[in-house]
């Protein structure tokens, strides 16, 4: 049982400590307001400060509201209500040092024991040993959580807590019943002897997947608390905020596109469909509210002679109920790729709420991708594979982009299309063709130029997103949460 009351109390109290804590959370994008920090004084209060992991999952019931959150939580809970200060109490009782082949012997019998806790006190001496980064004593001293793993290589010692398992040895997990685990034999022997009731179907390659399974598990738990005592450590000598700021990430809603790494890009991935839900929900409610048609002003006023002349009762017009279509251009060149994919799924989840979509990617020649889009799978690659999107050379031309689309692909728009462009802008120094925008964008009902590149960066470089912003109104959408407002708010329904 961990105490944070000694921790909490250093240097502010709970209440300024709980408020500190929401404002940290709200930073990484979660949406903690002052009713939810009520919420979480309560729970403190009524858990005490006793029993560290009980106070976590009570601040969480109060804190965290979505899915995708709970990580960016407990990253930042473990900075401001770290389990001690200083060198932990494993580190203070061990006697004498430990070298890398006694750490990682330790690890094995862990792993093969199954016991959570002692791999907690490993991960602290394993920091504490193989983490120290910087010189001591100069204020820049710090923890590495990559360099204690890189070290440590805890995936080299699944194989040996495996044969730790299945030798039937007193760490062994399912021994302490005369050595007979699930799926063995008697003596923990594993063969053709261990069989299930019937005595006809061997057990044992599914008992041992299982087992494998479980090590992998605790491997990667063991790995999440070498992280956790890493920052806990750094964050003492290089301060909270700073580590805040730069190792602890933000929910998948507020990360950036260009910055996205494959794991954030996954996560975003499968944001997709919770996002869609939300946004068909939101798409629905506003063509309910639009068909109502507009005031119909002559008829108003005929009916307002039944009362004197005065318009009492509006007559709307009759409504034409219908469905836009939608087109994509989209740049699939470099970075942009990524978020220029996610849009794509996101749109494929959203079709239902258009009478047509049809998907064109690009990079300097234009191709119609949207069989691709439907049948799903890894766009990118795909695209790459299956359509023409660069003609004689591979960077990003806009200009003979556009110039493709307004020669080949120019009847996909038409009166009631609304035309997404999704790209940076950064044409490599080649002509605009501002012209063939301007045509695309003549013919489409509305056309918007999602980029996601922060505003602050639109004309530096060779980005020319002011001069094309000039033509066709153009929004940053670098996150989510941006993408998920401009649907939400602008896209015509």
């Amino acid at each position: 049982m961990d105490d944070v009351s000694g921790t909490a109390a250093v240097g502010e109290d709970l209440a300024g400590r709980l408020v500190a804590f929401a404002t940290a959370l709200r930073s990484k994008g979660m949406q903690v307001g002052t009713s939810e920090v009520v919420d979480a004084g309560q729970v403190a209060t009524v858990l005490g400060l006793e029993d560290r992991a009980l106070l976590r999952e009570g601040l969480a019931s109060a804190l965290v509201r979505r899915g995708g959150q709970r990580e960016v939580f407990d990253m930042t809970f473990d900075l401001f209500f770290p389990t001690g200060v200083g060198a932990s109490a494993s580190v203070a009782e061990h006697d004498g040092p430990l070298d890398t082949e006694d750490l990682r012997d330790l690890l094995v019998m862990a792993l093969a024991d199954g016991d959570l806790r002692t791999l907690e006190q490993l991960a602290e001496l394993a920091v504490d040993a193989l983490g120290t980064v910087g010189t001591p004593g100069t204020g820049s001293t710090g923890w590495s959580a990559f360099q204690t793993l890189d070290r440590m290589a805890p995936q080299t010692a699944i194989a040996r807590a495996l044969a730790l398992r299945g030798a039937g040895g007193e760490g062994a997990s399912g021994q302490g019943q005369g050595g007979s685990g699930p799926g063995r034999g008697p003596g923990g022997a594993q063969g053709p002897a261990a069989q299930s009731g019937d005595g006809d179907v061997d057990a044992t390659p599914f008992t041992d997947r299982l087992e494998r399974d479980e090590v992998r598990r605790l491997v990667e738990a063991f790995r999440q608390m070498v992280a956790s005592e890493a920052r806990r450590r750094t964050a003492e000598s290089r301060g909270r905020d700073t580590i805040l700021r730069h190792a602890v990430r933000s929910t998948s809603e507020h990360v950036d596109f260009l910055s996205a790494n494959r794991q954030q890009l996954e996560e975003l991935r499968v944001a997709v469909g919770p996002l869609s839900r939300r946004l068909a929900t939101r798409l629905s409610a506003r063509r309910r509210a639009s068909q109502r048609g507009r005031i119909d002003v002559r008829r108003t006023m005929r009916k307002a002679l039944s009362t004197g002349g005065v318009p009492i009762v509006p007559v709307h017009a009759r409504p034409h109920p219908g469905r836009p279509e939608l087109v994509l251009l989209c740049d699939v060149s470099g970075s942009v790729a990524g978020f220029s994919a996610f849009t794509m799924l996101l749109v494929r989840a959203l079709s239902d709420q258009f009478s047509k979509v049809r998907v064109f990617a690009f990079v300097n020649a234009t191709a119609e991708v949207t069989d691709i889009v439907k049948d799903g799978g890894d766009l990118a690659a795909r695209i790459a594979a299956e359509a023409r999107v660069t003609s004689w050379h591979g960077s990003s031309d806009y200009g003979e982009a556009f110039a493709d689309f307004a020669e080949h692909h120019l009847d996909a728009v038409g009166p009631r299309t609304s035309v997404l462009v999704l790209g940076d802008a950064r044409n490599n120094n080649q002509p605009l063709g501002l012209p063939a925008l301007a045509a695309v964008a003549d013919r489409a009902r509305r056309t918007f130029w999602l980029n996601p590149e922060h505003p602050t960066r639109w004309g530096l470089g060779d980005s020319v997103a002011p001069e094309y912003a000039q033509v066709v109104p153009m929004h940053a959408c670098s996150t989510i949460a941006q993408l998920e407002a401009f649907v939400g708010r602008l896209l015509p329904t």
